[in-house]
This record gives structure tokens, C-alpha cells and sequence, in this order.
């Protein structure tokens, strides 16, 4: 594995744009430092865009923080429709462009559905088209991690993601603990957590726990899997016990809160790790 990236510690980041944020990143960024968070994740929600202005404040930002970033919502490398794999592929290479010019840490991104057809079957066919995404970034330093999603219907269990990381040399998981959660009902305990990080650091080493990203938030969910996002203390999430499996573990890298509060919530987890 390269490393395209060194961290020597747990970072929490928000989501977004702190709720706060009157304009743009330059104001974001100053309310990370209000708060003493460490960085933020970057949404492309609707697709990969930002002007050269805002490419600069977070570019001299990163001397003092950690970014991550999203890619757009619409991906399907999955798809029934060519054209759609396509523009998805480009998404993930744009992400990853935009993300290495402003030197963010990683990315990430749900990468397909079932669209019911066979797990390995699907499986293949994700592979097929991170290779492009490989091939295409050729020298780019970023990592690209699927995400694990919260929902049957989306391809990305951490089973899935974890055997798509052995394959490819920039392929690292994003390791969405309230999806795990959500699609099983289970995984919510310290030994739960304890499971999933034990699993990375013997199939995929050390380095996956040193150079870790990660998402936590509240979780609403059905027998369907994941319905919405809540607030950390409005939910079920046994964050506290996540945050004692990520120290004992020595995990290094990036933690991203996504509820709805996400400065509050994402405060709330920097400060109970560190006290």
C-alpha cells in the first residue's frame, strides 16, 4: 500500500459546512477553530464544483486541516445503462481531482446498488470499474473508499468493501459504523465494533486502522435499513463505545459526523474520546 497521506491521529470532522457557515469555506473555516474541530468532509452533492477561490482557502487550509471528500449522490457503477456507469466513473475521477488539488486526505462514495442482480455478479462488475477509476487517476495520490452503505438494495457491506481493498493499491474502506448498523441491526456494541476494526487490521494490515475514515452519526432505521439521520443523542447509537474501540485500537485518520447537528454532535465525540 502507498501512503499517500500521514496523520498521527484521530481527526473529527463535520459533514459539510458547519450549520453556522454565513457564506462560504472562509468562514467555515473559521468556525472549525471556534469549535477546535479538526476539518471537514467536502460535499459534492449534485456534482464536483468549486471555483478557484474556494480552491484556495482550503487548499491553505489543509496545512492546518483535515479534509476528506464526498462524491456526488449519483452513482450507480451498477447501472443497467452504460452512459450512467460512465458519468458515474467520471464523478468518482473528478472528486478525486478536485480532492488531491486541494489536498484533502481521501474520499468516498456509495458505489452501486444490487439492481437485483447477484451479489458476486455485482461485485465483479464494481471491480471492473474501479480499475478504471485507477487506471484513469494514474499518478493521483488519493485514496478512493466505497462506502459502506445502509441499506440491502446498496452493494457495500464491509465484507464487500473490504475484499474490493485487497485488489487495488489506492482502494482503502470508508467505514460508515451507523450504515453497518442500520443494514443489520446488529454491530452497536464494543464488541461489535471491535469485530469490524479487527477485521480491517488482519485482512488489510495496520495501515488501514492508521489511515482510517470513517462516518458516525444518529441513525433512523427500518427492517429496510437505514431511513435518516439523527442527532447522536436522539438515537440508539452507542457512540461512546465506539469512540473506546477506536482508541484501543490506536486508529489514526478521519471520523466524520453526519447528523443533523454536525458541529454539535461532531464536538460531542472529539470531546469524549479526548477526556
Amino acid at each position: 500500500m502507498q501512503n499517500f497521506y500521514k496523520t498521527d491521529k484521530l481527526n473529527f470532522l463535520t459533514a459539510g459546512m458547519p450549520l453556522a457557515t454565513k457564506g462560504g469555506y472562509d468562514n467555515a473555516i473559521e468556525i472549525l477553530k471556534e469549535k477546535n474541530l479538526d476539518g471537514m468532509e467536502l460535499e459534492f452533492v449534485h456534482g464536483v464544483r468549486m471555483n478557484e477561490n474556494a480552491k484556495e482557502i482550503i487548499k491553505k487550509a489543509s496545512k492546518d486541516f483535515v479534509f476528506t471528500a464526498h462524491g456526488p449522490f449519483y452513482i450507480n457503477l451498477n447501472s443497467n445503462e452504460e452512459e450512467k456507469i460512465d458519468a458515474s466513473v467520471q464523478r468518482i475521477i473528478e472528486t478525486a481531482q478536485v480532492a488531491s488539488e486541494v489536498g484533502a486526505y481521501s474520499i468516498t462514495f456509495h458505489a452501486a446498488f444490487y439492481m437485483g442482480k447477484e451479489k458476486e455478479e455485482v461485485y465483479k462488475q464494481v471491480s471492473k470499474q474501479i480499475q478504471r477509476i485507477e487506471n484513469a487517476l494514474g499518478d493521483t495520490k488519493m485514496w478512493i473508499r466505497p462506502e459502506t452503505t445502509g441499506k440491502g438494495t446498496q452493494w457495500g457491506d464491509f465484507e464487500e468493501i473490504i475484499r474490493l481493498s485487497k485488489e487495488f493499491e489506492k482502494v482503502l474502506p470508508c467505514v460508515d459504523f451507523s450504515h453497518i448498523h442500520a443494514r443489520t441491526g446488529e454491530y452497536n456494541t464494543y464488541d461489535g465494533f471491535a469485530y469490524v476494526l479487527d477485521r480491517i487490521g488482519n485482512e488489510l494490515g495496520t495501515f488501514a486502522l492508521e489511515n482510517f475514515h470513517g462516518h458516525v452519526a444518529g441513525i433512523e432505521y427500518t427492517a429496510k435499513g437505514e431511513r435518516h439521520h439523527l442527532n447522536l443523542e436522539e438515537s440508539d447509537m452507542n457512540y461512546k463505545d465506539l469512540l473506546k474501540a477506536l482508541k484501543d485500537f490506536a486508529v489514526k485518520g478521519a471520523i466524520v459526523c453526519e447528523s443533523p447537528n454536525i458541529e454539535d454532535d461532531t464536538q460531542l465525540l472529539k470531546q469524549f474520546y479526548y477526556a
